[in-house]
């Protein structure tokens, strides 16, 4: 269980340390030397980037104090974990083709490339759906087998730690939405590539985070594992 708190940890301190690397990145000072050129575009940039990383900031201590209390309540004797299903496998593909597809959008909006950008939005919000979609099918395998929310403390966390998540990716689909919208009105480019990068960095982490509760999800060497071996 050490190993696997530690694990975590270091999972969870990467996703800081990034989150802390896209704030520099906004580097403010570049606002303030062309504050002679001032424009709406160039000064909404750094504040809504500081604003998205002060949201996933947030995000991630909520998600760490879930698996913290989960971490303490493993320890009890009544513990019992679930079957693993299968499909969250295929889940957790299907989030890293999605997010990986939302770099793509972002390489082509710097490119100027429309159908690129109109591409990789598709497939990244489609495939998110999909994963949301997959996350549904798992509940129903789930209840199916007779495991409910209020079976054991395992299933518990098991639905609260997949439904946070998945609130988070229905979320970010909003957003998702609104960039789409930019460039269905053929908004500026400007604007364009700003959603499109608030969009790409929000699915990172939102993969990021996945990879985690997985880890805490399926595998036993971190002696936190949900569940058990893989469902029939």
């Amino acid at each position: 269980m050490t190993i696997g708190l530690v694990f975590l940890a270091a999972i969870m301190g990467a996703i800081v340390f990034w989150l802390f690397r896209q704030s520099v990145g906004v580097q403010p000072w570049v606002a303030q030397a062309a504050a002679s050129e001032v424009q709406v575009g160039v000064l909404s940039r750094p504040t809504q980037k500081v604003a998205l990383i002060v949201f996933l900031g947030v995000a991630t201590s909520l998600f760490a104090l879930f698996v913290s209390a989960y971490a303490m309540r493993i320890r009890y004797l009544d513990w019992a974990p679930l079957p693993e299903p299968r499909i969250l496998t295929w889940n957790t593909a299907i989030l890293v083709v999605a997010s990986i597809a939302m770099h793509w959008a972002v390489v082509s909006a710097r490119r100027g490339a429309v159908d690129g950008i109109r591409t990789g939005l598709v497939v990244g919000g489609g495939l998110s759906l999909a994963f949301v979609l997959g996350q549904l099918v798992v509940w129903k395998q789930l209840v199916d087998a007779g495991y409910f929310v209020d079976s054991s403390a395992a299933t518990g966390f098991f639905y609260l730690l997949t439904a946070v998540h998945g609130v988070h990716v229905l979320g970010g689909l909003v957003a998702w939405a609104r960039a789409f919208a930019r460039l269905g009105r053929r908004d500026p480019p400007a604007k364009v590539t700003l959603g499109v990068e608030l969009c790409a960095i929000y699915w990172h982490f939102l993969l990021a985070v996945w990879i985690a509760l997985f880890a805490v999800l399926v595998s036993p060497a971190l002696g936190l594992a949900l569940c058990t071996s893989p469902a029939a």
